[in-house]
């Protein structure tokens, strides 16, 4: 089933003529819940491995061990949650819960000094995502992560793989899987249903004079540029850099001094809880895929990662904003 963003609210370039140069395109992913397979696009699905190359783990020792699970333990309480969505808990999925709630404040598991498997977050074929920026040679785009806090900006670090997907025939049949992880940061299975947009710069990226301009109109509490008309939330590919919100906004670069450029916006949301402009027309009010990927980024806000434009091999860049 096709997701399809609705027209803005109102035409941006006819209150901000300034901006008529700052157009991007982005594909919004669409993730919902699902059982993709290692030949399809997908948010937390299987990936397309080969069996002999070795499978990345983490070797920091600076990991943040603050309230870990266990995949499978997670996976069961979601499996729960999910399908009381719409009535009332039974008595014995209260007891459950109870008990999983009770035994998480008990229980501090601590982190082993082992290499940590890295999770799959996204595996994304150029077939699918136009905006997929695939350098020569390659099709798919293969996200993973850490699945523990990294102190220095209190995220997952991320590992970019780029693949040709034609290459890859032997596929590695049982990736390993982290003994314990962060629950904000274990992606439900969820199918893509890519849809490409047209984005403008946040205020923090747009121009001095179509600032000065949208912050001149942008009175409507029915309608704000910033959450409206500008950058799309949710999981998406290119377009602009998601809005800074809490901290002031400061030029991402690589360690080889190049800027980074949005590649992956990972988000705790598709839709925001206000004006929800940005629902697909598909979506009614009764379903409930505003966090079907089931990720939190710290108090629910937005993981950027930008890639080096001058060297794909070079380290992905994530960025809380």
């Amino acid at each position: 089933m096709v997701r399809t963003t609705p027209p803005r609210p109102t035409d941006v370039l006819a209150l901000v003529p300034e901006l008529a140069r700052q157009e991007r395109t982005a594909t919004r992913l669409h993730p919902r819940p699902g059982a993709p397979m290692a030949a399809d696009s997908s948010v937390g699905g299987p990936m397309r491995w080969p069996a002999d190359e070795p499978w990345p783990t983490c070797r920091s020792r600076q990991h943040d061990a603050y309230a870990l699970v266990r995949p499978d333990e997670e996976r069961r309480r979601r499996a729960v949650v999910a399908a009381a969505w719409g009535r009332d808990y039974t008595t014995e999925e209260q007891a459950y819960l109870r008990g999983i709630w009770e035994a998480r404040q008990r229980e501090r598991p601590v982190v082993g000094r082992d290499p940590v498997p890295l999770l799959p977050v996204a595996q994304l074929y150029a077939r699918d995502v136009p905006d997929l920026p695939c350098p020569p040679g390659t099709d798919l785009l293969q996200v993973l992560w850490c699945p523990l806090d990294h102190p220095d900006e209190e995220l997952p670090a991320v590992l970019l793989r780029w693949r040709d997907s034609a290459a890859v025939t032997d596929l590695l049949a049982a990736p390993p899987e982290p003994e314990l992880l962060a629950a904000d940061y274990l992606p439900n299975p969820c199918v893509v249903h890519p849809e490409r947009i047209t984005e403008y710069p946040s205020l923090s990226d747009a121009p001095a004079a179509a600032e000065e301009r949208i912050r001149t109109w942008d009175v409507d509490d029915q309608i704000r540029y910033q959450y409206d008309l500008s950058v799309a939330p949710g999981w998406k590919v290119g377009g602009w850099a998601a809005p800074w919100t809490f901290r002031d906004a400061s030029p991402v670069v690589c360690a080889c001094g190049a800027t980074g450029e949005p590649l992956l916006t990972v988000d705790s949301t598709e839709w925001d809880g206000g004006t929800g402009s940005w629902r697909p027309t598909e979506d009614d009010d009764a379903t409930d895929h505003a966090d079907a990927v089931g990720v939190t980024i710290g108090r629910a806000y937005t993981m950027q990662v930008y890639r080096c434009p001058a060297d794909p091999g070079h380290p992905a860049i994530p960025v809380m904003q």
